[in-house]
């Protein structure tokens, strides 16, 4: 494998476990954050959110941190 393949098979990596960890932080402590008050939230919901927040974990990150307590 050439050093490139090798590179982005490792940035490509540390991409997916970074957003695979903010997405289950996400749905289970952040969600309430970010969204309007007494919002409710099923579990179906969460579930539909990870995919979504693991691809996009940058900005969701930045928008819970954002986020009024």
């Amino acid at each position: 494998m050439s050093p490139f393949t090798s590179a982005l098979v490792t940035a490509l990596s540390l991409y997916a476990l970074a957003g695979a960890i903010v997405a289950l932080a996400f749905v289970t402590a952040g969600l309430r954050a970010v969204l309007p008050a007494d919002t409710p939230v099923t579990i179906g919901a969460r579930i539909l959110f990870v995919p979504g927040a693991a691809a996009l974990w940058p900005l969701v990150l930045r928008r819970w941190l954002r986020a009024p307590r």
